[in-house]
């Protein structure tokens, strides 16, 4: 397994990208941007996104991959074409799979502003028919366990009940001190500053900030990394690694091929 200076070999902190929808919500984008203008098999892309209380996005149409939201701060309510209304609030999550093609809607919910965070995760090529579904997950039904200097969130993964098509974690981790990230060997990812600064491999790390890893290698061998994250001040992460697919991303506006 490598150690933290070797994953840092070839990967360093980018800061986020500033992305305004067609609609008026405004996005910190953590790729693909000018920064980093490849996705990241299996995953599509990734942003925060913060919805003032008169914007929001109208009914529109998905296909070829899945959505994964996460709230952060207010309340975020979504309606979709499979008959699905839900409100997802802070610590809450809600995965969306598009598959042969589904139209949602999200707007702030209570008539106050929100903010999260969401993922788009590329389909597996033998899944991109498959029918749209739609989950959701409380926060009190995601595995909370403190873990080093951390306590960290499983949005996705062992305990959690959201389940995507792609074999994936999904961490949300508030740093106090030190923790160590491990990434499963062969599987690719990234970690995200959503509040507060620290360093991530050593590198100074801060909000908006994405450290992004491709699949690690060794002389043409799979192996794992451990990446480690700390703070004097205070940094809440998420980290989310998956196992990619090995296949082309195609994506088209709101159609991933």
């Amino acid at each position: 397994m490598t150690t933290s200076e070797d994953a840092a070999e070839g990967s360093r902190p980018l800061a986020g990208e500033r992305v305004q929808h067609g609609t008026g919500v405004n996005s910190n984008r953590a790729f693909p941007t000018s920064n980093y203008a490849d996705h990241l098999d299996p995953f599509v892309l990734f942003e925060r996104f913060y919805i003032d209380p008169d914007d929001g996005f109208p009914m529109h149409p998905h296909k070829g991959f899945e959505i994964l939201s996460y709230l952060i701060e207010g309340g975020m309510s979504h309606e979709d074409s499979l008959g699905v209304a839900n409100t997802a609030e802070a610590g809450e999550a809600m995965r969306i799979t598009t598959g042969s093609g589904i139209e949602h809607a999200e707007f702030p919910a209570h008539g106050a502003a929100c903010n999260g965070l969401q993922l788009w995760v590329n389909l597996p090529r033998a899944d991109k028919e498959v029918d749209a579904d739609y989950q959701d997950a409380s926060a009190d039904e995601l595995p909370t366990r403190e873990e080093g200097g951390a306590t960290v969130t499983t949005v996705v993964g062992e305990g959690s009940p959201l389940a995507l098509h792609t074999e994936m974690e999904y961490l949300d981790a508030v740093v106090d001190g030190s923790w160590t990230w491990s990434i499963p060997e062969g599987w690719a990812g990234f970690c995200y500053g959503v509040d507060g600064s620290g360093t991530v491999a050593s590198e100074a790390f801060a909000a908006g900030d994405v450290y992004p890893i491709a699949r690690a290698t060794a002389d043409g061998e799979e192996t794992g990394r451990e990446i480690d994250i700390a703070t004097e001040s205070g940094l809440r992460v998420v980290a989310v690694a998956g196992r990619p697919h090995g296949e082309p991303i195609r994506q088209r506006g709101p159609f991933v091929f």
